[in-house]
């Protein structure tokens, strides 16, 4: 839909204002229209990060997919190739929105709240950032918008299943290619292990897998107003939770001059022992300078924790 406008919780105002998911966000931006603007504002949005910040980490893979997916809608690849770039745009505006909360100083929905926390932890993982960020993005984001993007053109989610679960195959080869360039070299045996374990437990298949089945629910819950908010909600925190536990810290990366693609892009980041949370939002330098340092009392309320 030329010109429509992104409600705070990635929802087109004019399609599903009765089932729109409530958020703690007032940010509202353009949708995207086309695929190919969606690959420029992930240009866009790469260019003002550091290479090392966990948000550039997951949008440089975000970026790779979403080229992948363009480049394939002028051919046979799909077979309803208008409606899997419509999809992308819906898609990926909820990625924009929850960026574009955070740049004003807003919390962005509680599944991107870990990765934007955590996103100059100098114990994490650049690996960890791209996993939390495909968690976020497709565990929560994706269900929303095949619904959003089916009550748009009329039809139905089995109309879209074929393109939807042909999309796992290219979005595996990334995923593989990824974690390839990623995974930590000789210099860091030691490390090796505890995050070959924890990509063992995620996998953007059973993810993708999850989310459709999430889709099947939410499609059904369609004229439940309160019953699908509930369950979106439910969806928002149990990524936002994985996240979390996604990015536990590993360990301190070793010091910025030893030459690793894993040392903090800032020079005096705070060390944390390994495995430990830091108490605090982290942010790069100069972003959002308004912004306070706090817990993230919303995950806190998700998982029936006391706050501080």
């Amino acid at each position: 839909m030329p010109g429509t406008t992104m409600t705070a919780d990635g929802t087109p105002v004019a399609v599903l204002a009765a089932n729109a998911v409530t958020a703690q966000v007032t940010t509202q931006v353009p949708a995207p229209v086309t695929v190919e603007e969606v690959v420029g504002r992930l240009r866009e949005i790469g260019k003002g990060l550091p290479p090392a910040d966990g948000v550039a980490v997951f949008n440089r893979l975000y970026l790779t997919v979403t080229e992948a997916v363009r480049d394939r809608l002028a051919g046979s690849y799909f077979a309803d190739p208008a409606a899997m770039a419509e999809l992308d745009t819906v898609f990926a505006g909820r990625y924009l929105l929850a960026v574009a909360a955070d740049a004003a100083g807003q919390e962005p929905p509680a599944c991107w709240r870990p990765l934007f926390a955590l996103r100059a932890h100098p114990g994490v993982h650049p690996l960890q950032f791209a996993l939390a960020g495909m968690n976020a993005h497709i565990q929560h984001d994706l269900p929303l918008a095949v619904v959003d993007t089916c009550l748009r053109r009329g039809c139905e989610p089995a109309g879209l299943a074929a393109d939807y679960h042909r999309i796992n195959g290219l979005l595996a080869e990334v995923e593989t290619t990824v974690r390839e360039q990623l995974m930590p070299g000789p210099d860091l045996l030691e490390r090796a292990e505890p995050l070959t374990h924890l990509l063992g437990v995620w996998s953007v298949e059973a993810a993708r897998e999850g989310a459709w089945s999430a889709v099947q629910a939410l499609w059904e819950l369609r004229t439940v107003p309160a019953a699908a908010r509930a369950f979106a909600a439910a969806l928002d925190c149990s990524a936002g939770l994985l996240g979390h536990a996604l990015l536990l810290p590993l360990g301190p990366h070793p010091a910025p001059d030893a030459g690793c693609c894993c040392s903090p892009h800032a020079p005096d980041a705070p060390r944390t022992a390994a495995g430990r949370l830091p108490e605090a939002r982290n942010r790069p330098a100069g972003e959002g300078a308004g912004a306070r340092a706090r817990p993230d009392q919303a995950q806190l309320e998700c998982s029936g924790l006391p706050s501080a």
